[in-house]
């Protein structure tokens, strides 16, 4: 009975040792790198959890995990800056530029993609070529454009939540046109035509068969807008200079800019608070996100 087990042992032995390195070398490894990419993400997230929960609120005394944690920043941060009209501001300009982009750029691409018209090739490749041009290159004449037309009429001037939403509005037709346009292009034709002959109109046809049908594509685009929006800081640095009008990006970078030490704390809880429209817009939008973004590629 030894002889038969001292033989089995090393083949078990050996057996064990090239199913580990098996997995070692399939599976292990990626799950490697799937703790370090993890840790690399969530790193930052909780150092500012933590900022924003430290008592003393300066950059200098922030950890990694916070001692006598406290909602001292929050109070300070509400009670003694316009942080609510920042915050209001803020989902005005995401939310408008949203629903209006998203508008517009389906009514170009259901255009596009149903009508033939002169033109329609130049327009689908000028939207292309004008993406090639970031938007800080037209910063200036934008800059000079609305000087001249805030003083006839001030409602769309400096400081003005219209004037900066036409800014935002003015590259609704962008690469969304072209997203939408793949996915116009998946629905059949025959369903145009068959309610066409029954005497609908391009604008019934839009509203009530092509919209309900393509609801993924308008959900993608809507969260990428409204992303792009709430985040955005550099056009809103140069229209938004009074303070009561300033966006809540804006309004957390003045507090940082001079005293980057000492009102860190609060800064750390205003991101936060940036940062939860993003999530709850994410979260109600989320089953339309994957297919959004792969229908939408399936014709071009």
């Amino acid at each position: 009975m030894t002889a038969p087990d001292v033989a089995v042992r090393p083949v078990y032995q050996r057996s064990t040792g090239t199913r580990l390195t098996l997995w070692l070398s399939r599976l292990g490894w990626r799950h490697a790198v799937m703790w370090v990419v993890a840790a690399f993400a969530v790193f930052p997230v909780l150092f500012v959890v933590s900022a924003a929960l430290n008592p003393v609120g300066t950059l200098s005394s922030s950890q990694l995990w916070p001692t006598g944690a406290s909602l001292a920043n929050a109070r300070e941060l509400f009670q003694n800056t316009p942080f609510t009209t920042w915050y209001a501001n803020s989902l005005f300009f995401a939310l408008t530029n949203a629903a209006v982009t998203v508008l517009l750029s389906a009514l170009a691409a259901y255009a596009f993609s149903r009508m033939r018209f002169k033109g329609r090739r130049v327009g689908l490749i000028g939207l292309l070529v004008i993406q090639m041009f970031p938007q800080f290159l037209a910063i200036v004449a934008i800059y000079l454009m609305f000087s001249n037309i805030g003083e006839v009429y001030p409602v769309i001037g400096f400081d003005t939540r219209w004037g900066l939403l036409l800014v935002y509005l003015g590259g609704a037709l962008s690469i969304n046109t072209w997203l939408m346009k793949g996915f116009f292009d998946t629905v059949p034709r025959e369903l145009d035509e068959s309610a066409q002959m029954d005497g609908a109109t391009h604008a019934q046809v839009f509203f009530r068969i092509m919209l309900p049908l393509v609801t993924p594509v308008l959900a993608i685009v809507a969260l990428l807008v409204f992303i792009n929006t709430i985040n955005e800081f550099l056009m809103a640095s140069v229209f938004l200079r009074d303070t009561a009008s300033q966006t809540l990006g804006l309004g957390l970078y003045q507090l940082v800019d001079s005293q980057r030490n000492a009102n860190f704390g609060m800064f750390a809880v205003g991101a936060l608070m940036l940062s939860l429209p993003t999530l709850i817009v994410f979260w109600f939008l989320q089953r339309y996100i994957s297919e959004g973004l792969t229908s939408g590629a399936v014709k071009g």
